[in-house]
């Protein structure tokens, strides 16, 4: 079987089921595992690579004013590829290709199984519902009774300790709050998500509403963005009127994660980020985590106008 993704939790999840010899093409955004940069990509972005968030917003509405994504498949390059099967996602246009911007003669003609978890629970029935469509059932089955073995030993493990207040932002200018799985997350690494709410949407809210939270813990995971690019731009959260009063500021608890890795794609690397937020709301019950998967950000001295 020769299996396509247009999303990169798509591969992830092919990957985990042991299909990596029948991925023949992925996304230009795939980078897990590292061997995945060396099959041929289907996609790319209109969106330059030196971007900040302010500009990606506004290039993103944009497109979607004019009715078009910054995404874009070729379909030249799918293909050639000949797949028997494509990994898609219908979730978001914002994030990736969605399947309904596959041209007509090749969306058509091809199976697709498609993405479509909001939630935890809907991202593990997804991983299963990929294993059947790829024949590989009990596979997918034994993957999901992992990942709920490593977050039952998790909570074991957190339970009974004090809930910090989190904030969790998926986007850092404008401020979106994080959505759909993340205050899952959240609770399950035993905090409390302050501003999500499970299965919603992120969406854009204002400063004031972060600084009146009062989170104990603030967790910047910009989709798209590494560890190293999500502290670049932290200057557009940090350097805002109010912050320094806020209680993750005063504590020093204000962090900078890989948001693409562990917070954005709906795959088994969701529990991975349930073990970082975990470290970082319970520092002295877990190991610290690798700096290309969270670190701290100082505090800016300057107050942004």
């Amino acid at each position: 079987m020769r299996i396509a993704s247009l999303v990169p939790a798509g591969t992830e999840i092919a990957w985990a089921l042991g299909l990596d010899r029948q991925l023949v093409a992925v996304t230009h955004d795939c980078d897990f595992p590292p061997a995945v940069r060396s099959l041929p990509q289907l996609t790319s972005s209109t969106i330059p690579a030196g971007a900040t968030s302010r500009e990606i917003d506004h290039l993103v509405r944009s497109a979607g004013e004019r009715g078009e994504s910054t995404f874009h498949a070729d379909a030249q390059a799918l293909r050639a590829a000949r797949p028997d099967v494509i990994l898609g996602q219908t979730l978001c246009r914002v994030c990736a290709v969605t399947l309904d911007q596959l041209p007509t003669d090749i969306g058509s003609s091809l199976r697709t199984i498609p993405l479509t978890g909001e939630s935890m629970e809907g991202v593990f029935a997804d991983i299963v519902r990929v294993a059947e469509g790829l024949g590989v059932t009990d596979d997918g089955r034994r993957l999901v009774e992992a990942l709920r073995a490593r977050l039952a030993a998790l909570t074991r493990r957190v339970a009974g300790r004090p809930l910090p207040r989190v904030a969790c932002i998926e986007w850092l200018d404008p401020l979106f709050k994080g959505g759909h799985w993340v205050p899952e997350q959240v609770a399950l690494a035993g905090g409390i998500d302050v501003l999500g709410v499970p299965g919603e949407r992120g969406v854009v809210i204002e400063w004031d509403e972060v600084v009146a939270a009062r989170p104990d813990v603030l967790v910047l995971m910009p989709c798209g963005f590494d560890t190293r690019r999500a502290a670049e731009e932290a200057g557009a959260v940090t350097g805002r009127a109010g912050f320094a009063d806020l209680p993750a500021a005063r504590s020093g608890r204000v962090f900078a994660t890989d948001g693409s890795a562990y917070f954005s794609r709906p795959g088994p690397r969701l529990v991975d980020g349930v073990e970082i937020l975990a470290a970082l709301l319970h520092p002295d019950a877990f190991p610290a985590p690798a700096p290309d998967a969270a670190v701290r950000v100082e505090v800016a001295s300057r107050v942004r106008t």
